[in-house]
């Protein structure tokens, strides 16, 4: 079996990678790498079942030999990645998508899209099931990535109906672990960033907006349950343990024995209030819950982290 993975050099495109590889598939990992990381793949060159190719998915593309699954995971996730290249973000969710779909339906392979809580926007429901259409700012400065998003799921359900492709959606919730890069803006990496840098830790707002995290080997375990389902709709994946932003940087500060001091700046515009999944659904069609908590994934994290930045100023 061969999976071809879009983003596959990015921090959750290049686990999948692995994970896929551990099941036995042989895999191309596609990437044009403007947020991901090659030497994500490093521990991968001499594994003669993984290929990696530089390639932007938005220009047209083929892929020779026998084709099982395309996973479309390529795309700037972060509000830092996505504002800085808000263009790319909404051409890699419509024509990347399109080009993926195609490559699919060329191939006869199953599909499965990589989606994100934030098509739930700033919800007035909480925590968001799958069924929630959503409060989404369409014109707000996070709409280059929720609208990309929103839209790469209404053109994988018209090429699983129109034309009956095997495809799968997933929505994935916050998500950390090892390979993330230390500036991408996101809550975990910046605030860990800010204390090794002897910088202090930013918070918007007053801390009181929530999210949940999940560790990357849960999610990943939740996406390839899903993605050897039936199931064709809309499927949280995420943690449902909910800690508000000030909690979160309170636990990153005991990880430094000179910790930081927190400070607070501006909510940024149509910040989400709220961010936690419903994942009854999951449970019940895949039989997946997190099993790795707060307090593990942290540590693990957060000691990758220390390792690269002690690594990065050795030179």
């Amino acid at each position: 079996m061969r999976a071809v993975i879009t983003g596959g050099a990015g921090f959750l495109g290049s686990h999948l990678c692995d994970k896929f590889i551990a099941e036995g598939w042989e895999v191309l990992s596609l990437d044009n790498l403007i947020t991901g990381v090659e030497a994500n793949h490093t521990h991968l060159a001499r594994n003669p079942k993984f290929k990696s190719l530089h390639a932007d998915v938005c220009e047209p593309f083929s892929v020779d030999g026998a084709v099982d699954y395309v996973l479309h995971f390529a795309s700037p996730a972060s509000p830092f990645d996505y504002l800085k290249f808000p263009i790319e973000t909404m051409r890699v969710g419509s024509v990347g998508t399109q080009n993926a779909l195609d490559l699919a339906r060329a191939k006869k392979a199953k599909f499965f899209i990589a989606s994100t809580s934030e098509c739930y926007g700033d919800p007035d429901v909480s925590p968001q099931p799958e069924t929630y259409w959503g409060h989404v700012n369409s014109i707000g400065p996070r709409a280059v990535y929720d609208e990309a998003k929103r839209f790469a799921e209404a053109m994988t359900m018209a090429y699983h109906r129109y034309f009956g492709v095997d495809t799968h959606i997933v929505r994935i919730f916050n998500t950390y672990g090892p390979r993330m890069r230390l500036k991408d803006g996101r809550a975990l990496p910046n605030f860990v960033h800010q204390a090794l840098t002897g910088q202090p830790i930013t918070v918007y707002g007053e801390g009181q907006q929530t999210r949940s995290f999940c560790y990357v080997s849960d999610l990943i375990d939740g996406i390839y349950k899903l993605a050897m389902s039936d199931e064709h709709l809309p499927t949280n994946i995420g943690n449902p343990q909910e800690i508000t932003i000030l909690q979160f940087a309170e636990k990153i500060r005991e990880h430094f024995e000179n910790a930081p001091k927190i400070i607070f700046e501006p909510l940024p515009q149509d910040d989400p209030k709220q961010r936690c999944p419903d994942i009854s659904k999951a449970k019940r069609l895949l039989g997946w819950t997190p099993k790795v908590g707060l307090a593990e994934g942290l540590k693990i994290t957060m000691d990758h982290f220390k390792r690269e930045f002690a690594a990065a100023a050795a030179g």
